[in-house]
């Protein structure tokens, strides 16, 4: 057996093992630690040996309001996408199709917007919405947040996208009379499918794990899942059990959506969306 069979076949899969376990382990811990009381959390002597409870998730869903966040959640995450992908279409579409002389220019500073430190910003956001626009607390603002965050992100993925479909399609549907929307919506879509089904699985989740702006900017009205886990702590200390449980609910949708789209998302990422 040569040293090439002996990598494939016992080397790679082992790495590949440990580091899949080593990803995977804070979740294992996160909802082993779920199952636990607060006292029973930070004990090293109840580190295995506890009795499982279920009291956590069942003061979350009656004490905190679960359910409240979670759909608060759903919203923002929901329509933040939708109107990124409204916004990012048309702008990848436009500079993949119709590229000017300062493209790639934008391209590159709507990425350097990235770079931006959230804190820099946060007190004058804090302030206009608050004293001026009187939206501080809604669905409103939390979904212009998470768009306008994302959009950069959103617009470069389509970009990429956009560009490996053959100028050749466009030009035949201009020469049989199809309009822009018509080659955005008849061509352009349907051929990047794949890429605009994973850029907007991306995008939602980006906005479902949105912490920063969601604590800071939200109270109680449009307080998402972020804002119920940044709760669960005192001046004494962290709860960790509850901790635990609200973070196995906030997480838990997406690793599910993630695990049933992962084939979609592989395939729109590595290969886009034009073979």
């Amino acid at each position: 057996m040569n040293q090439k069979t002996i990598f494939a076949r016992f080397i790679r899969p082992s790495l590949a093992w440990g580091v899949a376990i080593l990803f995977f382990f804070p979740i294992f811990w996160m909802v082993f630690t779920s199952f636990k009381t607060d006292a029973d959390a930070v004990k090293p002597e109840y580190l295995f040996l506890f009795t499982p409870t279920f009291e956590n998730y069942v003061n979350m869903t009656e004490n905190y309001d679960y359910w409240r966040f979670a759909v608060n959640s759903v919203i923002t995450s929901v329509f933040a996408t939708v109107l990124t992908l409204v916004v990012g279409v048309p702008a990848a579409y436009a500079m993949a199709f119709d590229p000017g002389r300062h493209t790639k220019d934008i391209l590159v500073w709507m990425l350097s917007t990235k770079m931006l430190p959230a804190a820099a910003v946060l007190y004058p956001m804090t302030f206009l919405t608050k004293n001026f626009l009187g939206i501080f607390d809604t669905h409103f603002l939390i979904i212009i947040v998470l768009s306008l965050i994302n959009l950069p992100i959103v617009i470069w993925m389509l970009f990429t996208y956009f560009k490996e479909i053959p100028k050749e399609i466009i030009e035949a549907g201009k020469m049989d009379g199809v309009n822009i929307w018509g080659e955005i919506k008849d061509i352009v879509l349907p051929l990047a499918w794949g890429g605009l089904a994973s850029t907007a699985l991306l995008c939602f989740i980006f906005c479902w794990n949105e912490a920063y702006w969601t604590v800071r900017l939200t109270t109680t009205e449009a307080a998402t899942l972020s804002k119920l886990i940044e709760g669960n702590r005192a001046p004494e200390g962290l709860f960790f059990g509850r901790l635990s449980a609200v973070s196995t609910a906030a997480v838990g949708p997406i690793v599910v959506l993630g695990w049933f789209c992962q084939k979609q998302l592989v395939r729109g990422l590595t290969f886009g969306a034009v073979k």
